[in-house]
């Protein structure tokens, strides 16, 4: 029997929204066979309570179900559709506190942060409400004499979204919102780790008037449920947030179906700050970039090159920036949060026992924080050797590796050597040199002097093994779509 999460449900106003069941066809479903997973608290270790665990065959229904719904849904007149996502939107917004509350009790971050991701997350399904009424019809100069020729973009059918931990709400959303937008039905599976956002989102769907069918959130185990929908041909596109490792396997398994892939995948970001460079926002973006959602972030800084002769300032500076982060429970509102799980916290440690032991100095923290198991000090290692794991892993944590350059060309190259390549940093105030790191820097997205760049109105992905497509903008919503040429003659 499941223990319906009434911890979770004590912290919020709208009961409702706190679900553990799937959601398939427009109908909250257990598992026939009465299985489920307990979701914990990483502040506490408390169990938050028990999410049925979906079998395959289940899983199958919930691609049933959008099939059936396709036809309907991507018939529906844009204007509709929009005004359904518009509504969405607006239930987001009137519950973004309930929703944040849910987030920070399964996920850890701080409840600041998890406000700022449902407004982020709200905001895709804003733009895709009205990205969905413009013309998807292009008219082409006909090569045939006679000829009318036109490009029609149309959804590619069910989309299969998989979406990780550690932003349960905004990255649902993002991928929802573009493929309801575009016409597609939707099965969803959420990370077992953090399900209760993702159900809550679908709760309020149904209050949006999205029809039965058309979303889908399926909870279980990520391959008894995603494995089937990799196989399954009337699955037409996945789109997938998440390691690396993960994205490959899926790509291998998607192979024989030749499904549309959108990938977001693992990040290794480079800082790169130059001399001339305005040290105090250099320090105070860099310390952003490094320990937002407690490091755990794809975006995050993993890399960090200050051009050696502002190097010591900028170590001390950053160190004692460091020091000042608070840590707590994500309810207290601190600087960094608990990390998801005690393979993240063995990774820390690992990275830093392996740089220390190569050479690195430790400049603040390095252990485990005694608030309680899953929490760790915001660390800062310096001198950071170049064969140090720490160079080429994703840490996904929060410890900060900073290491001096002489050249540009020494750094862009150390800075592109790596097989990740989703965003870097560059902080300068020289017009050319910017332009040239713009350039030569081989990622999706540079930043200059700045840290935030993504939003809803840009293309978010990566090169490289970062990633395979686009998220947010016209081209997160084209993923969804394949181009249908029409070559049409009156006579």
């Amino acid at each position: 029997m499941l223990d319906t999460a009434l911890s979770v449900r004590e912290t919020i106003q709208d009961k409702a929204l706190v679900r553990s069941f799937s959601y398939i066809n427009g109908k909250w479903c257990a598992s026939a066979t009465g299985d489920s997973f307990g979701v914990s608290d990483p502040a506490s270790g408390d169990k938050l309570g028990d999410v049925t665990a979906m079998s395959a065959e289940e899983s199958l229904a919930a691609v049933d179900a959008a099939q059936a719904a396709f036809p309907d849904w991507s018939g529906m007149l844009p204007q509709k559709r929009a005004a359904i996502l518009r509504r969405w939107f607006e239930l987001q917004i009137e519950h973004k506190e309930d929703l944040a509350r849910i987030m920070v009790l399964e996920q850890g971050k701080p409840i600041s942060e998890a406000r700022g991701e449902i407004e982020y997350g709200a905001a895709f399904v804003e733009f895709y409400a009205e990205e969905s009424k413009r013309p998807n019809i292009e008219g082409v100069t006909s090569h045939l004499p006679d000829a009318e020729v036109e490009l029609w973009r149309e959804p590619v059918g069910v989309a299969a979204l998989i979406t990780p931990w550690n932003f349960p709400s905004a990255m649902l959303t993002r991928k929802a919102a573009a493929a309801l937008a575009a016409g597609c039905t939707v099965v969803a599976h959420p990370s077992g780790e953090t399900p209760f956002s993702a159900l809550a989102l679908a709760e309020l769907a149904e209050r949006a008037g999205v029809p039965a069918g058309v979303f889908n959130v399926v909870t279980g185990s990520a391959p008894t449920v995603v494995e089937p929908w990799t196989r399954d041909p009337r699955v037409r596109a996945l789109s997938f947030t998440g390691s690396t490792e993960i994205g490959k396997l899926l790509y291998r398994q998607s192979a024989d179906t030749v499904k549309r892939l959108v990938m977001e995948l693992g990040g290794h970001a480079p800082v790169i700050v130059f001399k001339g460079a305005d040290l105090d926002v250099a320090v105070a973006e860099t310390i952003k970039a490094k320990f937002a959602t407690s490091g755990q972030d794809c975006l995050g800084a993993n890399r960090i090159f200050v051009e050696r002769p502002i190097y010591k300032e900028f170590c001390d500076r950053f160190t004692e920036a460091t020091r000042r982060l608070t840590v707590g429970a994500g309810m207290e509102d601190p600087d960094i949060g608990p990390l998801m799980n005690e393979k993240a916290i063995a990774k820390q440690e690992e990275h830093v026992a392996d740089a220390l032991t190569k050479g690195a100095k430790l400049a603040c923290g390095g252990k485990r924080h005694p608030l309680g198991p899953l929490f760790f000090e915001p660390t800062v290692l310096v001198d950071v050797p170049a064969d140090a794991l720490i160079l080429s892993e994703e840490t996904f944590g929060p410890v900060a590796p900073i290491l001096p350059f002489d050249t540009e060309d020494e750094v862009i190259a150390r800075a592109n050597d790596s097989e990740f390549g989703l965003v870097a940093y560059v902080h300068s105030h020289d017009p050319r040199r910017i332009y040239r790191l713009s350039r030569a820097l081989q990622f999706g997205m540079v930043a200059v002097n700045r840290t935030k760049v993504t939003g809803a109105p840009i293309p978010f992905g990566g090169t490289k093994q970062s990633g395979l497509g686009r998220e947010g903008a016209r081209q997160g919503m084209e993923e969804f779509t394949e181009i249908k040429y029409v070559c049409r003659d009156w006579a």
